[in-house]
């Protein structure tokens, strides 16, 4: 294995390196551990994970990040019949274009951007702004050597499955039980999404070479100077666009930011409870700051302290005598 730190094009750092220390969440002898993740990373890096693999292997439960599930009750070839609606949403519903429907400044920062980074493909030009922004995005993230998902998800997963952690997943559940009348009004719907599109410009015009320095601070474990980017949430007025249409909103239950807050709030409190050790995902965008969820831990009566804040802990003492390997957290 190649122990050595390279850049790529002197911009995106690869190898094996070691990601962030983690907080250390306390209720008498139970311990949670919350690793800060950020995204985009390093397309090429390989995650030691040496300080989390420790903790696995004394853990009990490995709790995700929360999420929102969007499930519709239809069966697998009724989902099949639904899929071309489901593309075509995406659309906008009178057949307008993008220069059709945004202002003509904003247009011509978009043209800029899809030029570089989707080339002369008009696939998009059709979709509505939410659309087109996120796969602009994507796109621009692929060609900068950085990666949305797929650094930290398998090196946990198989060191969940090699001690044999419980994996919980502290999840919102959205069930549309009519998704044909919802996607019929979906396509029929144009989202108040124009802040949504213009702030994820934004992030592309300002925020890309910033994006690149936040990846290669998390994968050398640079906390400090994480501390010390920028980091524009384009994706909150995305949801929130999402969120504000009447076909969502009064199928989702209220405020989804809100509601997996408070979801994985209980569901740490549950297993800082009944587990000895757990270890949690949190972004630092969630974990940090006086509204993150590590200090409403906080403000609850548990102890939190950050790395470098605890002496070395016994758990990772015992575990690194045990002999734990950081090839095994590896993902094949």
């Amino acid at each position: 294995m190649d122990d050595t730190v390279r850049d790529i094009d002197a911009v995106v750092v690869s190898g094996v390196l070691p990601g962030p220390g983690l907080w250390k969440v306390s209720n008498g002898g139970h311990v949670m551990w919350v690793l800060g993740t950020v995204s985009p990373l390093p397309r090429k890096m390989e995650w030691e994970a040496r300080e989390v693999g420790q903790v696995m292997a004394r853990a009990q439960e490995l709790m995700w990040w929360p999420s929102v599930s969007f499930s519709a009750d239809v069966g697998f070839f009724r989902g099949l019949a639904l899929a071309p609606k489901v593309i075509g949403m995406r659309k906008n519903p009178d057949g307008a274009r993008l220069e059709d429907v945004v202002p003509a400044e904003d247009y011509a920062r978009w043209a800029v951007l899809k030029r570089k980074y989707v080339g002369r493909s008009n696939r998009i030009e059709g979709w509505q702004p939410i659309y087109a922004a996120l796969e602009l995005y994507g796109e621009a993230i692929d060609d900068t050597g950085l990666r949305q998902s797929g650094v930290i998800e398998p090196v946990l997963e198989k060191l969940a499955r090699t001690h044999g952690v419980t994996q919980s997943r502290p999840v919102i559940k959205v069930v549309i039980e009519d998704p044909k009348q919802a996607i019929a009004e979906l396509r029929k719907t144009r989202f108040d999404d124009l802040d949504c599109f213009r702030k994820t410009l934004d992030k592309l015009e300002g925020e890309l070479g910033i994006m690149r320095e936040r990846a290669n601070a998390w994968a050398v474990g640079d906390l400090e100077e994480l501390a010390t980017l920028p980091d524009t949430n384009h994706y909150q007025a995305c949801l929130d666009a999402v969120q504000a249409t009447e076909v969502i909103s009064r199928r989702s239950g209220g405020d989804l930011l809100a509601r997996m807050r408070e979801e994985w709030l209980g569901e740490a409190e549950r297993a800082l409870s009944n587990n000895d050790v757990t270890l949690a995902l949190l972004s630092l965008r969630q974990l940090q700051g006086e509204d993150g969820l590590v200090a409403e831990l906080r403000a609850r009566g548990y102890t939190v302290e950050a790395p470098g804040e605890y002496e070395a802990d016994p758990i990772a003492d015992e575990a690194a005598a045990g002999g734990y390997e950081a090839g095994a957290a590896s993902a094949d």
